[in-house]
């Protein structure tokens, strides 16, 4: 069974400016270490769909979806908040950034590959039901998500974020949905400062101190996500890929390396191979020093794939 690689063009052409760190040199950092390791070409390659505005209405409001469309500038850049902005390509960018993960839920489900990772921009976890922010437009992974829950009909859904800020926005979406478990960790305090104290049953947070390093991140995971997955016995998961933990990158103070990334996605798969038929996908967020954000995602795709 195969890994997909899905992707779209204009993930490249989204592009909120010369200094903005989610740039699309991202997408290049990562499609270059799978291309200089020999992986690209056993990978099944896709390119993503737009995500249709009936996918989008199961976690966005309406009225946020028409204010999106209707803020596409004809040129240069318009800001949905302090750090978020679109120029002409991003709104179509994010649709087939979200259509990505609904074809990688698609895939999986229909025995066609075992898992996926979706390499798109913009990010989505901090996508709220009517909120743009954190660089985020459309929440990627929790549309995947809903889709998987409507489409395909399954009742219990799995998240795992290991991106160094808090999945606010796919918290939001899914706080009350028990159908849907979300396991997040991150450095806290820090943006969006929140998470530490909302969890519940089916959220499972864990904040994570400044200067925390792979042995704390896996102890973290080990103590809390582990558990909790197998008590929910998750028949899909999804996975928010953020590597801006990496300690080589600035964003944030967290001090993992690639080994740390290749660990977690080796024991979620584990937990997938014994709930869920092997599905995971995986969808790029946040990630920030180049060369880091390469090494990671090759780190994680490598255990995906198993080569």
């Amino acid at each position: 069974m195969q890994t997909a690689y899905i992707t779209h063009p204009l993930s490249l052409k989204h592009d909120m400016g010369a200094l903005h760190p989610e740039s699309p040199l991202r997408i290049h950092a990562i499609e270059d270490q799978l291309i200089a390791a020999g992986l690209l070409d056993y990978l099944q390659r896709h390119e993503a769909p737009a995500a249709t505005r009936e996918q989008l209405l199961r976690v966005h409001d309406a009225d946020y979806v028409d204010s999106i469309e209707a803020s596409v500038p004809q040129q240069g850049i318009v800001y949905l908040d302090g750090d978020t902005a679109m120029n002409p390509f991003s709104y179509q960018a994010a649709l087939h950034a979200s259509g990505a993960v609904v074809l990688g839920v698609d895939l999986v489900m229909a025995g066609r590959v075992e898992n996926a990772f979706c390499n798109i921009r913009p990010p989505g976890h901090h996508a709220e039901r009517g909120r743009a922010m954190g660089f985020c437009i459309f929440n990627n992974v929790a549309i995947g998500a809903a889709h998987a829950l409507a489409h395909h009909g399954l009742q219990r859904v799995a998240i795992a974020d290991f991106d160094v800020h808090h999945g606010n926005g796919t918290e939001h979406i899914f706080h009350d949905e028990p159908r849907v478990m979300l396991c997040s960790t991150f450095q806290h305090p820090f943006y969006p400062y929140v998470g530490a104290d909302s969890g519940n049953d089916h959220i499972i947070n864990v904040p994570l101190a400044a200067g925390t390093d792979g042995a704390g991140f896996r102890a973290a995971v080990t103590q809390h996500w582990l558990p909790a997955l197998e008590r929910f016995q998750p028949e899909l998961l999804l996975i928010s890929a953020g590597f801006d933990a990496h300690r080589d990158d600035d964003m944030a103070t967290l001090q993992l390396t690639e080994a740390d990334f290749a660990w977690v996605t080796g024991e979620i798969k584990r937990i997938a191979g014994k709930y869920a038929q092997s599905r995971i996908v995986s969808a790029l967020e946040g990630g920030y020093e180049l060369h880091s954000l390469g090494r990671s995602a090759l780190a994680h795709i490598k255990v995906l794939s198993g080569l």
